[in-house]
């Protein structure tokens, strides 16, 4: 066999083994560390949407200081691991509105595993600030995410 021959082997071997082998998670560094794992299964991407007030009349609702206040009670306690907090603009139309309004509004995003525990914390967030502002709703969206920190 000459070598000619033997290039177009190599080249299959080399693919083959390129994709039996899992693919390196490129910028995971974090290694043992349970709340920030360099690879993780059977976690979930959670946003909330939260209602701040009237975006034309931003003197009045929730002021910044009291939703920093909300944010070290009722979450940054229940997952301390870390979130993150933006600023958004929103509109909301309740039942018996004919338009809807405007809100300054913050949504929140965290990462955890999907356990009934974690669950459970997410919907005691959104009962304190409907029970803290008297809002109707706060809107969560949760999907599948894959981690790696």
């Amino acid at each position: 066999m000459n070598v000619r021959s033997l290039v177009p082997l190599v080249l299959l071997a080399a693919l083959l083994v390129g994709c039996a082998t899992p693919a390196a998670r490129p910028g995971a560094v974090l290694h043992g560390d349970a709340a920030h794992p360099a690879q993780a299964a059977g976690w979930v991407d959670t946003r909330l949407y939260f209602g701040l007030g009237l975006a034309d009349k931003p003197e009045q609702g929730v002021s910044e200081q009291s939703w920093r206040e909300f944010l070290d009670s009722e979450v940054s306690t229940r997952f301390p691991d870390g979130l993150s907090v933006i600023d958004v603009y929103g509109q909301w139309q309740g039942k018996q509105q004919t338009s809807p309004e405007r809100l300054r509004s913050k949504m929140l995003v965290i990462d955890y595993p999907d356990t009934p525990a974690n669950r459970a914390k997410v919907e005691a967030i959104r009962a304190a600030w409907k029970q803290r502002t008297g809002d109707q709703s706060v809107l969560r969206v949760t999907q599948p995410a894959d981690v790696s920190f």
